[in-house]
């Protein structure tokens, strides 16, 4: 296990409020440093990513968690675009969503996702999902460089 020297870089695409303060509280309180950066929307993902408008000086995260259904541009279409750029197609992207359906599962393992998680009901099991989600990609994974 590695004995983590500099925060780890997040980007959170959640369109809910809920959901969105529910995760970032989650990766807070874990013990793991990372910085939080939250995006409404896959447009808002990225233009994130990309560097474009109020995002021209956004880090490259280390970690994307990505929901699936959200509005302007779901996840599924984030996860083409972001797949096909090869400036970013490398970070690793986590589906965090509420969607159980086997045809999004399957739909995200091919559009290459690196994991896919149906977020729990229940606080303290959701909580403690968000945070092995990030005890295993800081600590377990190797994460490519920036």
């Amino acid at each position: 296990m590695s004995n983590q020297a500099k925060p780890i870089d997040i980007l959170l695409a959640e369109d809910s409020e809920t959901d969105a303060e529910l995760t970032m509280d989650a990766l807070q309180q874990g013990k793991i440093r990372n910085n939080i950066y939250h995006v409404w929307d896959g447009e808002e993902v990225l233009r994130f990513l990309r560097k474009e408008g109020e995002y021209k000086d956004a880090v490259r995260p280390d970690l994307i968690l990505l929901d699936l259904n959200m509005p302007r541009m779901d996840g599924r279409t984030v996860l083409k675009e972001l797949r096909s750029d090869d400036r970013i197609k490398a970070i690793p992207v986590v589906v965090l969503t509420t969607s159980s359906q086997e045809r999004d599962i399957h739909e995200s393992y091919g559009l290459a996702a690196n994991n896919y998680i149906v977020k729990p009901v229940d606080l303290v099991q959701f909580f403690e999902v968000i945070q092995s989600v990030q005890e295993f990609w800081v600590n377990v994974v190797k994460l490519p460089k920036k």
